[in-house]
């Protein structure tokens, strides 16, 4: 790290980075930001044309392997890490990216959408991190981890399935900060309002079995909102601001600002009068 002007600017050239859901959405999007600066860069996704497609674009900028990667599978995780820091060199910035904006009502609800959505939104994260952070420490240079959940994590909405698998994300992430903070290791964890991604379609190729999604009128309203949403490129050039300023909470928007302190004031509110200091 150097100071230019007063604030910390990450020295990008020279590092690695993993990122999942890296050939498509968001992941792309950081990928074609970490490009620009230099950073060697490992892809992985579940969508093979997608890598093939994102490999095309950025190896004219820098050094890119791909890997098709369920991140759901542990073993396949590790495999995956081993082969990339064979060819690339240590990751030291992780971007746990992959995810699904699953929908089901509560009728609807069944063990296997539950086993889904917490298997690809939650425990991809975890098995990210639990696969890179011991060889960032035993390697003792430090690091950087990106967990990608939602504003859906900092304020309740009626989707439970995408409401729970976000809020553990951010609720990881910032426990993640204070325990890594010892091994010179950051962490952040983007909250993204809307952004124009095929979200919706990843979705559907995983969960159309299990029974998620929408019906038609409420699918429209959602691709409607998500169509208006910041382009991928905005929202990488956002990530690589809130790392460089270490920022705990990586926010795309104030869209649900209100609401974050309408839910803050209301806990404040809930505790005990003597808690509070009020006789």
């Amino acid at each position: 790290m150097t100071r230019e002007q007063g604030s910390l600017v990450r020295e990008w050239k020279g590092s690695v980075a993993f990122i999942t859901g890296g050939g498509q959405g968001i992941g792309l999007g950081i990928a074609r930001a970490l490009a620009k600066r230099g950073v060697r860069l490992a892809l992985a996704d579940i969508d093979e044309a997608a890598l093939a497609s994102g490999k095309g674009e950025l190896a004219a900028l820098t050094g890119v392997e791909t890997y098709r990667l369920d991140v759901r599978d542990r073993e396949a995780f590790a495999a995956v890490a081993d082969e990339a820091e064979s060819s690339l060199g240590p990751v030291d910035l992780l971007f746990n990216n992959a995810g699904i904006a699953p929908y089901s009502s509560l009728p609807r609800l069944q063990y296997e959408q539950w086993d889904l959505v917490m298997g690809v939104n939650v425990h991809g994260v975890i098995n990210g991190v639990q696969t890179f952070l011991p060889r960032m420490i035993e390697r003792g240079k430090g690091g950087y981890v990106v967990n990608t959940a939602s504003g859906a994590g900092l304020v309740a909405g009626p989707n439970v399935l995408y409401t729970t698998s976000k809020y553990a994300i951010v609720g990881m992430s910032e426990s993640l900060k204070h325990a890594a903070a010892k091994y010179g290791i950051d962490v952040s964890v983007l909250c993204p309002a809307a952004v124009a991604t095929n979200i919706l379609r990843s979705t559907d190729t995983l969960g159309s079995a299990a029974g998620l999604g929408q019906r038609a009128a409420a699918r429209k309203s959602t691709e409607d909102y998500i169509s208006t949403g910041l382009s991928i490129d905005v929202v990488g050039e956002m990530v690589l601001a809130g790392m460089e300023s270490k920022a705990t909470w990586i926010l795309t928007d104030s869209e649900i600002a209100p609401y974050v302190k309408m839910r803050a004031e209301a806990l404040l509110d809930a505790f005990p009068a003597a808690a509070s200091g009020v006789s």
